[in-house]
């Protein structure tokens, strides 16, 4: 991967994450970097599990929505912590 594939990267990280949060009703914490690994994990997870909407750099992005999303919920659950 490539520097600009990286930087891509992260912009793509950062707007699923703050879409996730939005969709989910919750923060994940921990500011943008927060943000970034919860959307790059959940993405992760998702696309591994869904092939769902249009392909963006070899993440489905309705799957990598849905996976951010289901993590934000799940991190809640678990940290029991009140961020929204």
């Amino acid at each position: 991967m490539t520097i600009g594939g990286f930087l891509i990267l992260l912009i793509v990280a950062a707007v699923l994450g703050a879409l996730s949060e939005a969709l989910a009703g919750w923060r994940a914490g921990y500011g943008w970097i927060g943000t970034m690994i919860v959307a790059l994990i959940g993405a992760w997870i998702g696309s591994a599990l869904f092939k769902i909407g249009p392909p963006i750099m070899g993440t489905y992005l309705i799957s990598a929505i849905l996976g951010a999303v289901v993590l934000i919920v799940l991190l809640k659950l678990v940290t029991g912590r009140r961020t929204a």
